[in-house]
């Protein structure tokens, strides 16, 4: 249990000082200590913190160096020489090397990568129509591993265009590892047609650890970077997917997070959050150097909210505002923004922020670009309720060349390791029941989807011929907001990525309202357009 304050050793000016956070019980089973004179306690006499959150932990007789360099020019030559933090996974890795495997293990699914949602086999095929206007029309492929979310993110036709492409071609685009080993920036003038110039910092410090100690709290000013930064210029500074100190504290090994929006969307609301259980939520937040910083510590493992670091629904970039159509530009917090909501709520939601993405080419729609929220999803399932969590499906135990057990960092799957991640629960059953289940919930949900997509297309349509014929703007102001709120009931689906396994009655139940509003608004056009032909019929039977 948390009793008393103490210090999160995390680097925070440049690449090196230490910060502070609530002192953690000693555990219950037998404590490391240090065995060895290796200068830490030089280290302590300043930063008492870090001693009483490493020393009793699992990492006690780690040495400072282990992941600190420059401490002995440090310690001669004072806080102007600052130490080197070394956060990449490699680093964790030569500890832990079964789960640093497994998180770069490359596999080669059927069909291969690279897969456009907005194909016909896609999960929007008609994506390109219903996101008019948006530049994740220029592409928005299926996701691949985690070892892949930063030069899948450079890589893509909709970022810079298309400035930073693989090495060597497609024959080396499994190639894992540091970003610029695998890919290579084809310079400013290298514009590619058919692509968007899109990107921000907010949304790739979101991608990686690399930018913890030099990005300020929800990127306002103070750090190296910013959300107003140049954005080629963040790029050039990742060099590594999210890694392990996203949800591991490197000192204590305690659990955590340390994504901005996050804590913040905690910390406004801990007792209402989506992960709260009987008003509390297991999580303490700190704040450091005058804010600079803010992480959460968890006494017991939470994936639920380790994993909603980025499996949410965000907002990164600029928009507009519902008031008075003026701009929401990067000086403003909500361009670093985690709702925290489902998708019967969030449109509500965006318009108390007064905040949209874009405008649809067609309709003139303020609608809003949804991405990846798995948690929101999950929030209330039945899986949930059970007290399921992420990890126990998606980082099922298996066991090293060395016979011991350990939890697969590859982020897998479920549907292809039903074995490992389903029947532990579920031990009546067979890998195939399961199998069959999943997909039995996908199917139907993917039916949903391509409903919804099609009733959205015929709003769109009618909309277009209305406007045409003449029909009154407020007609066509009500088809607009049925437009909006059948659309963020509809594109939840396409960015989530279980096809409604996460929560199959929160898919039926917005997926059907996305139809019916649908629906609704294309009657609202067809009976004015019926309006409309009144008077013509009346003109041919006088002739």
């Amino acid at each position: 249990m948390l009793k008393q304050r103490l210090a999160l050793a995390a680097t925070v000016i440049g690449l090196g000082a230490f910060v502070a956070i609530p002192v953690l019980a000693a555990p219950k089973t037998k404590p490391a200590t240090a065995t060895t004179k290796d200068g830490r306690e030089q280290c302590y006499m300043c930063h008492s913190e870090v001693k009483a959150l490493k020393e009793n932990s699992k990492h006690a007789k780690l040495a400072c160096s282990t992941c600190h360099d420059n401490t002995k020019e440090h310690l001669e030559k004072g806080p102007d020489v600052k130490p080197i933090t070394r956060i990449d996974q490699a680093v964790c890795g030569k500890c832990h090397k079964a789960q640093f495997d497994s998180f770069y293990a490359v596999h080669y699914p059927e069909g291969g990568s690279r897969k456009e949602k907005g194909i016909p086999t896609g999960r929007s095929p008609m994506q390109d129509k219903l996101l008019a206007g948006h530049g994740f029309t220029f592409e928005h492929a299926e996701p691949r591993g985690h070892a892949y979310m930063v030069v899948d993110q450079f890589a893509v036709d909709r970022f810079q265009g298309g400035r930073y492409q693989f090495k060597g071609g497609w024959k080396n685009y499994d190639k894992v590892g540091k970003t610029w080993d695998i890919l290579e920036d084809k310079g400013a003038s290298g514009k590619l047609t058919e692509t968007a110039m899109a990107g921000n910092p907010t949304c790739i410090q979101c991608k990686s650890s690399d930018l913890i100690l030099k990005w300020k709290h929800l990127g306002e000013k103070g750090g190296k970077f910013d959300r107003s930064s140049n954005v080629n210029d963040v790029v050039k500074d990742v060099h590594n997917p999210v890694g392990c100190i996203e949800c591991h504290d490197p000192h204590g090994t305690q659990p955590r997070i340390i994504r901005d929006a996050l804590v913040e969307a905690i910390d406004q609301n801990p007792a209402k959050n989506i992960f709260a259980k009987n008003g509390k939520t297991d999580l303490k937040i700190i704040s450091f150097r005058d804010g600079f910083r803010k992480i959460g510590i968890m006494e017991k493992t939470d994936s639920r909210m380790m994993c909603a670091q980025c499996h949410v629904e965000y907002n990164c970039n600029p928009g507009t505002q519902w008031s008075d159509g003026k701009p929401v530009k990067y000086d403003t917090n909500r361009t670093n923004h985690f709702p925290l909501k489902n998708a019967k709520d969030l449109l509500a939601h965006y318009k108390e922020l007064d905040f949209f993405d874009f405008k649809h080419a067609i309709t003139g729609a303020r609608l809003i670009k949804l991405q990846h929220p798995e948690t929101e999803t999950y929030a209330g399932s039945v899986h949930d309720k059970a007290g399921v969590q992420c990890h126990q499906c998606h980082m099922p135990k298996l066991k090293g060349k060395d016979g011991k057990p350990y939890s697969t960092h590859g982020v897998v799957k479920p549907i292809n390791m039903v074995k490992e991640s389903c029947i532990t629960c579920h031990p009546g059953d067979s890998a195939e029941k399961k199998k069959w289940q999943i997909d039995t919930i996908r199917n139907y949900t993917k039916g949903k989807m391509r409903k919804a997509e099609y009733w959205l297309g015929q709003l769109i349509d009618t909309y277009q011929t209305a406007a045409r014929a003449g029909v009154a703007p407020t007609i066509l102001d009500q088809a607009r907001a049925k437009h909006e709120e059948a659309h963020v009931l509809w594109e939840y689906w396409t960015a989530e990525n279980s096809d409604g396994f996460h929560n199959p009655d929160l898919a039926r139940e917005t997926l059907t309202a996305s139809i019916a509003a649908s629906k609704a608004g294309v009657k609202v056009l067809n009976d004015a357009l019926m309006v409309a032909k009144q008077p013509e019929k009346k003109d041919e039977a006088k002739k």
